[in-house]
């Protein structure tokens, strides 16, 4: 999204309401009132056919009749007529324009067709637009309230995107008691144009825009989400409130993969993927808001508690329960300190009681000792008033003390009116209060879970010992002949046969339509032996009695088979029974584990992983994550389950091979990134024998896919189609391949060594260090919008980096930047020119239509090979750079 498209609704020097009325209380009067009373500083346009004039400004028939630019038009006329409204926005060149205008797609067959005429007739006149259905919005900065909200918003630093027209109308009210302030408020509506990523890419940008609150109902464009989102979340944070937690399993599908991914689940993880805070009310939205902008981000999960009764510590703890976690344990020296200070009767733990008689320097005591405390990363100090305790005293004395440390404290002072000269002091010095110890617990929990997400989102994963290798082609075979012939489920050996072709070790497996052949596959395996239905159609075979383990010679077999296929005939009638499928028993097992995917209709292949066999969906013991997953992330997804923990080893339980289940949900990971085709599979059981891991059971759904991979994912995954071989002029063989982020050490080994000439004519500055944080910035991309080409030596030389061409795209992908360096050695070879055209053709495919760069002017080679291959120059007005663009 053009920011300064954006800017026509945020900062308007002219706004036009179609629609304005002379009648009190309608919603055209409160637009203009608004408008007016908000301080605008622009020019007001009322527009209304039949009033020469709308609360003193001069009204005018039509929006083409108005004669003066119109920056943003805001629209409250019935629906019916807006799609001729949006044309005349073309005619005079207004680009924005907000539809409060209710009746669209949330009124039925009719009003979806309304809504569909005005996005047609927007794409003609290029508008673009917010709502239909929405209250509008707010930007105090700019003095403008460009709604029909009955109270205006104070500024302040908090933007606020609201789903709900009528929670933001209340929200405001809210805000408005609380003294809180919003550097944006704005209600989107039905979302049938801009939505929820224009704006987080807009407000990412915006200075006075320090946190981000969304109240979401669903979304419209979930790649182009978590898209902008990841970037964003990287500098401030985005928190979000998600309604709709009761249909978490609304979708429940046929596996029990698509019984426990619920779609709620799934939002979670995608708000985790993309750094998003997740909270349950929006109460809680504004109490994490206030907490990140008051006090810093907690690094670690263990919170200490300073409370003057025992009720609240245990409220408090409660709390953490709820979060999974226990109450950090306070290490030797800090009970030795807090016993030569307290009274002997504290409760020599955590939540540290220091009684009710506490004053004011108990408190003081207490909380310098603890925030020195190194085993704690975060305070909750309770207050609640008794009679050896002043409320504002205690404030007066913390404040100071608080503000000598970057670790957090929240405070908790409860009393209502007793404590609030106490609630008003800590808040005038920057010390986030709250009412209740849950609210306390509950945000910081929820500021360190924003941690978490950032550390995922930042962390550079380990390699791999060894490349993933899948054959691809086999698999896709598979699937063609299976769609082929309309086997949309498929049986035991299918899937297992695709997950085969992946890496993924499976149990050998026999099909047999007879009792004979079965004896015969049980021989050729080896006794003891499993017996399994074979039928397509039941997923779950030992409801119908279809599963006999431990078969020890070929009587059994034989009798097992007629008993199987009998009672699956008895149970499941209208299944087709193929035989049987004969497997060796695996002994022992240590573990029985799922591993499955499904495709959900917003958010493409979700994955997850957790306990298996007959209990799975009871116990519900399971983690989900998006595709594409790495090392870091695979270690990530199984360590959020309770069966992680034994499978780290647990008194006579071996530990599993982590590294190897971790190689086999990457492995799953990219088979359902690879094949948009497939809609449900399930490893079930997936067994843990002496540490190994292997798949007993498994089941797949493939249907057509209208969308090919890998645009099914709602993450961009590696581009792998952006690999190219080369060979530099002195003969040395080099991979061109986009750069990921296991790619850190070599990045910082290769600008290690370039020159200090080199690396100034790159950055336009002298860099002595290069930090982590520097070094992600090049090599964690979203492939939807940057993209670092990087050369690297191939053998028979090492794996060196050579250069990088990078490319980074406007949200709307039209425009991108571009940049490169290569190093020193690597000068005068024609590097810089093949990762240049590569560049430019990457930019094609990627749809890019203007590419722009800046080089210094003193930079004579580069500037030579922009002229060689096409790129307009043009100086600055110092002189000091070059501007370079392409048209493509």
């Amino acid at each position: 999204m053009d920011k300064n498209l954006l800017d026509a609704f945020f900062k308007p020097e002219s706004v036009a309401v179609v629609g304005a009325s002379t009648r009190e209380g309608s919603v055209g009067h409160i637009l203009v009132d608004n408008l007016r009373d908000g301080g605008f500083h622009g020019q007001i346009y009322p527009i209304n056919p039949k009033a020469p004039e709308v609360q003193g400004f001069k009204a005018y028939p039509s929006l083409t009749a108005v004669g003066a630019p119109v920056d943003l038009a805001v629209i409250c006329i019935p629906i019916q007529g807006v799609p001729e409204i949006i044309k005349e926005c073309g005619q005079i060149g207004t680009k924005a324009a907000i539809i409060i205008s209710a009746g669209g797609k949330e009124a039925g067959e009719e009003g979806l067709a309304i809504d569909q005429a005005i996005h047609e007739e927007a794409l003609r006149a290029g508008v673009r637009y917010f709502g239909p259905n929405c209250m509008g919005l707010l930007c105090p900065g700019s003095h403008l309230n460009a709604s029909f909200a009955a109270f205006s918003a104070k500024p302040g630093s908090l933007a606020f995107i609201s789903q709900s027209g009528a929670l933001g109308s209340a929200i405001l009210g809210w805000a408005t008691q609380n003294n809180i302030g919003f550097s944006h408020f704005i209600s989107v509506g039905t979302m049938a144009d801009l939505d929820f990523a224009d704006l987080l890419d807009y407000l990412g940008s915006e200075i006075s825009a320090k946190s981000i609150l969304i109240y979401m109902e669903g979304m419209t464009s979930p790649r182009r989400f978590m898209s902008a989102a990841r970037a964003v979340s990287r500098i401030k944070p985005i928190i979000i409130s998600k309604s709709g937690r009761s249909e978490a399993g609304a979708r429940a599908a046929a596996s029990h993969t698509g019984a426990m991914a619920g779609l709620d689940e799934v939002y979670n993880a995608a708000f985790r993927r993309a750094g998003i805070i997740r909270v349950n009310t929006v109460r809680q939205l504004f109490d994490c808001a206030e907490a990140l902008g008051k006090t810093q981000r907690p690094v670690g999960g263990n919170l200490g508690i300073i409370t003057n009764a025992g009720g609240p510590g245990v409220m408090a703890i409660d709390a953490l329960g709820s979060w999974g976690v226990e109450p950090a344990t306070l290490g030797p020296e800090t009970l030795a300190k807090l016993n030569e200070v307290l009274p002997h009767f504290w409760s020599h733990n955590n939540p540290v009681d220091i009684l009710g008689d506490a004053t004011h320097e108990r408190y003081l005591q207490a909380l310098q000792i603890l925030l020195q405390a190194p085993e704690l990363s975060g305070l909750v100090v309770i207050l609640t008033h008794q009679a050896m305790t002043d409320p504002a005293r205690v404030a007066q004395e913390l404040v100071p003390e608080i503000k000598k440390y970057a670790k957090p404290v929240l405070a908790v002072w409860m009393g209502g009116e007793d404590v609030a000269e106490g609630v008003r002091l800590l808040n005038d010095g920057g010390v986030a209060v709250y009412e209740t110890p849950e609210q306390a617990v509950d945000t910081f929990m929820a500021m360190y879970s924003y941690t978490r997400n950032l550390e995922l989102l930042q962390q550079t994963p380990a390699q791999l010992p060894h490349e993933l290798e899948v054959n691809h082609q086999q698999a896709q075979a598979y699937i063609q002949e299976c769609l082929k012939r309309q086997s949309h489920v498929l049986s035991e050996i299918e899937a297992k046969a695709i997950l085969a072709a992946y890496g993924i070790p499976v149990t050998p497996t026999i099909s047999a339509s007879s009792a004979q052949a079965a004896a015969q596959a049980a021989s050729h395996l080896g006794y003891p032996v499993v017996m399994k239905i074979h039928s397509p159609q039941i997923s779950h075979k030992t409801e119908v009695g279809g599963v006999k383990i431990g078969l020890k010679n070929e009587d059994d077999v034989k009798a097992a088979f007629d008993e199987i296929t009998g009672a699956a005939r008895l149970r499941a009638p209208e299944a087709q029974i193929l035989g049987v499928t004969m497997q060796p028993m695996v002994r022992p097992v240590d573990f029985e584990l799922i591993m499955g995917a499904k495709k959900d209709p917003q958010f493409g292949p979700v994955l997850l992983f957790g306990l298996g066999g007959i209990y799975a969906e009871v116990l519900k013991d399971a983690s989900i994550a998006l595709p594409p997953l790495n090392l870091m992330l695979a270690g990530r997804m199984m360590q959020r389950t309770r069966i992680y923990r034994l499978l780290q080893g647990y008194r006579n339980l071996p530990p599993a091979d982590l590294e190897k289940l971790a190689e086999m949900l990457m492995r799953l990971s990219q088979l359902v990134t690879e094949f948009s085709e497939i809609v449900e599979l399930d490893i079930n059981p997936l067994f843990i024998s002496e540490g190994q891991p292997l798949a007993g059971d498994a089941r797949m759904v493939v249907e057509a896919s209208p969308v090919p991979a890998p645009r099914h994912l709602i993450l961009a995954p590696y581009p792998n189609q952006f690999v190219s071989d080369w060979m530099l002029e002195d003969g040395t063989p080099v991979k061109i391949r986009p750069m990921k982020p296991e790619d850190e050490p070599l990045v910082a080994d290769f600008l290690a060594a370039c020159s200090d000439e080199t690396i100034y004519f790159r950055y336009f500055r002298r860099i002595r260090t290069w930090t982590h944080d520097m070094l992600i910035r090049f090599t964690q991309n979203d492939y939807d919008r940057e993209l670092g080409l990087m050369a690297v030596g191939a053998p028979p030389g090492p794996e060196v980096m050579m250069g990088v061409s990078r490319l980074v795209t406007t949200s709307d992908r039209q425009d991108a930047e571009f940049a490169l360096i290569v190093a020193d050695a690597w000068h005068g070879k024609g590097l810089g020119s093949k990762l240049m055209e590569r560049l430019i053709q990457v930019a094609r495919e990627m749809g890019v239509k203007r590419l722009k760069g800046d080089v210094l002017s003193g930079n004579h080679p580069m500037l030579a090979l922009m002229s060689k291959l096409g790129f307009v120059l043009s100086k600055d007005e110092g002189g000091e750079t070059v501007r370079v663009e392409m048209t493509l």
